[in-house]
C-alpha cells in the first residue's frame, strides 16, 4: 500500500473526533478516488500498523487505538497521569461522585431498571440518571418484564469512548478496580482533586461574604 493512502488514513483519523471504523475509511477514500479503489480493511489495519510502528520507533507519545469498533488517536499509558490532571482541571464534562456511581452500577449491571440502581445505592437516582442521559453514556434500553413495566438503562458507545474501552468487556474486574483504589498514584490524584475542590469551596464562599459585607 502506498505511503499516499498511508497519510490519507492518518489524516482522516486525526481528524475524526469519534472512532473512525475501518469501512468508514475505505468508503471515505473510495467516494473521492472512485470506487475502483485498492483498499480494503485488511490494507487499513497494516497501515495503522506501520503507523503505530513509526509513532513507537520515534518515541511519540501517541497511538492509533481501536476503541468501540473503531480507530481513535490516544497518548500512550506512560503520560495518562498529565492528561489526567489537565481533563481533571478544564473539563466541562466532569462527573460528579454520584455520577460515577451510578454509571458503575450501570456499567456492571447493565440493562438494569432505576428501583435496582436506588435500591443499591439507597438514594433517589432521578437526577443523576437524567445526567446521565443528558451527557449520552448511558440510554434506554427496552422496559423489564415486571410489573410496571419500568425502563431498562444501559451503557452506550459514548460511555466506550469516554472512558478508552473497546468493548463493555474490557471494564475492570471489581477485584482489579481494588488494586487500582490501592495505586499511590491514583490516590495522589485523588487527593489533588479533593483539595481542588475544597478551595473552590473556600473561594466561593469568601465571595459570598465579601458580596453580603459590601450590601
Amino acid at each position: 500500500m502506498s505511503s499516499f493512502y498511508k497519510s490519507i488514513v492518518e489524516a482522516l483519523i486525526f481528524s475524526s473526533e469519534e472512532p473512525l471504523s475501518e469501512a468508514e475509511i475505505i468508503r471515505t477514500i473510495k467516494g473521492i478516488d472512485g470506487e475502483d479503489s485498492e483498499i480494503n480493511n485488511q490494507n487499513v489495519s497494516e497501515i495503522i500498523s506501520e503507523l503505530n510502528s513509526e509513532y513507537s520507533d520515534s518515541g511519540r507519545s501517541i497511538r492509533i487505538v481501536n476503541i468501540a469498533g473503531g480507530y481513535l488517536f490516544a497518548t500512550k499509558e506512560e503520560y495518562s497521569k498529565y492528561i489526567g490532571f489537565l481533563s481533571t482541571e478544564k473539563s466541562k464534562r466532569r462527573l460528579s461522585q454520584a455520577a460515577l456511581e451510578t454509571l458503575a452500577i450501570i456499567a456492571y449491571k447493565q440493562p438494569i431498571t432505576k428501583p435496582e440502581i436506588e435500591s443499591i445505592r439507597g438514594v433517589n437516582s432521578d437526577y443523576v440518571i437524567a445526567s446521565l442521559l443528558d451527557k449520552n453514556l448511558i440510554t434506554i434500553s427496552g422496559r423489564a418484564e415486571t410489573i410496571g413495566r419500568p425502563l431498562l438503562y444501559s451503557t452506550t458507545k459514548e460511555f466506550l469512548i469516554y472512558f478508552g474501552l473497546s468493548d463493555i468487556k474490557d471494564l475492570p474486574k471489581p477485584r482489579e478496580i481494588e488494586e487500582i483504589m490501592q495505586d499511590e498514584d491514583f490516590i495522589e490524584q485523588k487527593n489533588r482533586i479533593m483539595m481542588n475542590a475544597i478551595e473552590e469551596i473556600v473561594e466561593n464562599q469568601e465571595s459570598k461574604n465579601g458580596k453580603e459585607n459590601q450590601d
